[in-house]
C-alpha cells in the first residue's frame, strides 16, 4: 500500500478514537414511575417510527434525579410532579425554563375496589385500625404530596399512627393497595385506570384537589442534545398526549384549574 495513504488512514482511525461522536446510539430516559404505562407505549411508537432506541429509567422522581446527578448521565427527565423539576433545575440538571408540560395528574384518596372500609374523607384514614400508605418523602413525589395534604388538613400527628408503609415509587404505591397491604394510599387519579378490577378513588376536598402536571426536559447530560428535544417533543405531540388520554391521563385543562403554573 502508498504509504503516504497508510499514513492517512492511520490518522483519521486515530482521529476517530480520539473523539468519540456525540450522537446518541440511544435516548436515555429517567422518569418517574407515575408515567410508567403511556411512556413505555410511547417509547415503543418512538421507535418504530424513528429507528432511535429509548431506554427507559423508572423509579421515584427523587430516587431518578439523584442517581442521574451522581452518574452524570441521561438524556431527558420525565419526573411524575412539577416540583421535582423545580428541584432539577436548582441542582443545574436541566436549564431553567426549558420544561414541556405533557399531562396532568390529580392527587387522591384511593381504596381497594369495593371500599370494604368505608373509607370517604381523609378524616377517615385516622380511624383505628385504618391501614395507610404513602409515597417515601423525598425520594416519590406522592410521598411529598401526602406530607403537604395531612399538615394542610390539619390531620399529620392524628394519621402518623396508621401509616404502615412507605413505597418507593408511585408504582409501589399503587401495587401496595393492589396487594391489600393497606386498606388505602394518597395516590393519584389515574391509579384507577391502572387497575380498574382492583382500585377506586375518592376525591379529596376541593381546597386540596391540585392538579399536578408531568413535565419533561432535556438534561445537562444530554449525549446529543437535538435527539433529546425531538423525543421530548414527541411527547408533547398529538400522538403522545393520545396514548396518555388512552391510559386516564388528563392532557388539556380550562383556564383556571391549575393551580401550578408551567414556569
Amino acid at each position: 500500500m502508498n504509504k503516504w495513504l497508510l499514513k492517512v488512514l492511520l490518522s483519521l482511525t486515530v482521529g476517530t478514537m480520539l473523539s468519540p461522536t456525540r450522537s446518541a446510539l440511544a435516548i436515555k430516559v429517567f422518569a418517574g414511575s407515575a408515567v410508567k404505562p403511556p411512556l413505555e407505549e410511547i417509547a415503543s411508537l418512538y421507535e418504530k417510527q424513528t429507528g432511535m432506541k429509548v431506554e427507559l429509567t423508572f423509579g421515584g422522581s427523587g430516587t431518578m434525579l439523584a442517581q442521574m446527578i451522581l452518574a452524570r448521565q441521561g438524556d431527558v427527565y420525565v419526573p411524575g410532579s412539577d416540583d421535582f423539576m423545580d428541584k432539577a433545575e436548582a441542582k443545574g440538571a436541566v436549564h431553567k425554563g426549558k420544561r414541556r408540560v405533557v399531562a396532568y395528574l390529580i392527587p387522591t384518596i384511593c381504596v381497594q375496589k369495593g371500599n370494604p372500609r368505608h373509607i370517604q374523607t381523609l378524616q377517615d384514614l385516622t380511624r383505628p385500625g385504618i391501614r395507610v400508605g404513602v409515597g417515601a418523602p423525598g425520594a416519590v413525589c406522592l410521598g411529598d404530596i401526602a406530607v403537604e395534604v395531612f399538615k394542610e388538613a390539619g390531620l399529620t400527628e392524628k394519621v402518623k399512627p396508621n401509616i404502615v408503609t412507605h413505597a418507593n415509587s408511585c408504582e409501589q404505591v399503587a401495587a401496595i393497595l393492589r396487594m391489600k397491604q393497606v386498606d388505602a394510599v394518597i395516590g393519584w387519579d389515574v391509579f384507577s385506570a391502572w387497575a380498574p378490577s382492583d382500585i377506586q378513588t375518592i376525591p379529596l376536598p376541593a381546597k386540596l384537589r391540585k392538579f399536578r402536571y408531568v413535565p419533561a426536559a432535556v438534561t445537562r447530560y444530554a449525549t446529543d442534545p437535538r435527539a433529546a428535544g425531538r423525543f421530548v417533543q414527541f411527547l408533547c405531540s398529538a400522538t403522545g398526549k393520545s396514548v396518555f388520554k388512552k391510559h386516564g391521563y388528563i392532557v388539556t385543562l380550562t383556564q383556571g384549574q391549575l393551580k401550578h403554573e408551567p414556569r
